[in-house]
């Protein structure tokens, strides 16, 4: 797994997934694509876009918290950038 990958794990464990002011729902998701991006199996890029469509799925939940919504953004930029 790539540091750039590690990287996006931790940013999504500290700011969403530990955030309790952050709904279930999109804890939860975050957490599904922290596990997608945590698969041995596949390659970077099949774990990348594994992530990017659960983070996708959320990020225009109206209930995100905007600070919420700016780090998925952030990461969704990351993701895409994984070749």
């Amino acid at each position: 797994m790539g540091d750039r990958i590690q990287n996006l794990i931790e940013y999504l464990q500290s700011y969403v997934v530990s955030d309790t002011m952050v709904p279930r729902n999109i804890r939860k998701a975050a957490s599904d694509a922290i596990v997608q991006l945590q698969d041995k199996e596949n390659e970077d890029k099949v774990k990348a876009y594994a992530a990017i469509e659960l983070l996708d799925e959320i990020s225009n939940d109206p209930n995100m918290p905007m600070h919420t919504r700016t780090v998925i953004w952030e990461v969704l930029s990351e993701l895409e950038k994984i070749e």
